[in-house]
């Protein structure tokens, strides 16, 4: 049985899917689009399609006052446009075999055979070498915001040779020594920004935490953790 379309034909996922690919093509510097080899002329056709899209999509969105069937067909063609669009230039084919995409870009633009060859051939039996980057922001109430980064990412996310965070910590007012200290309780997030809740009885202490790269596949290949880390729980 043949899989799910990269491009969803679904009115509701595909709302999702143009929005958030085309701001993906524009972000960045170089932008995500020139470093993928998308063309400034091929980003704006598909930025086009999303602007079409957004301009019709509350009129759908609204079923019970303006969700007509001229509504539908016009959105059905944008998605259609937007197919075709992919078909002629190869776009996401393109996207697939980059050699500077990453598995952000394949879940980015639902490239799963792509995603599944490039984890595969980037694997080996060498550990992670990057050192992750963390910012910590209390929130109150015993949580606190967390944001990962490498050392050269503009936004929190996973490093493209990990699939989430791994982190050891305590909480109280005498820091460890290590992250091979005994007593510290360990976490992992598959997101690269998350909440640590820690809870209310833990204001007014301090959270001491260390972090580092992880693939949950390969445990071995685990990056260095980083320094230790801390923040005035609130």
């Amino acid at each position: 049985m043949a899989g799910s379309p990269r491009i969803s034909r679904s009115i509701v996922e595909f709302n999702s899917y143009i929005t958030t690919t085309a701001a993906y093509l524009a972000a960045g510097t170089p932008t995500n689009a020139s470093r993928l080899g998308i063309s400034e002329s091929e980003a704006a056709t598909w930025a086009s399609h999303a602007t079409t899209w957004v301009s019709l999509y509350p009129k759908y969105a609204d079923k019970k006052n303006s969700r007509t069937t001229a509504v539908i067909d016009q959105l059905t063609q944008v998605i259609d446009q937007t197919v075709s669009f992919d078909q002629s230039n190869h776009i996401l084919d393109r996207i697939a075999s980059s050699v500077n995409a990453t598995i952000t870009d394949f879940e980015t633009f639902n490239i799963k055979s792509g995603a599944l060859k490039k984890s595969t051939r980037s694997k080996s039996n060498t550990p992670i070498s990057e050192v992750i980057t963390v910012t910590l922001l209390p929130i109150g109430g015993g949580v606190v915001q967390v944001k990962c980064y490498t050392p050269t990412g503009q936004r929190a996310g996973i490093f493209e040779e990990a699939d989430s965070v791994q982190y050891v910590y305590t909480v109280g007012t005498t820091p460890p020594q290590s992250a091979e200290a005994d007593g510290l309780k360990n976490g992992l997030s598959t997101k690269g920004s998350f909440q640590l809740d820690l809870g209310a009885a833990s204001g007014g202490k301090y959270l001491y935490i260390y972090f580092r790269w992880y693939d949950t596949h390969y445990p071995k290949l685990a990056g260095p953790w980083c320094a230790l880390e801390t923040t005035l729980i609130l």
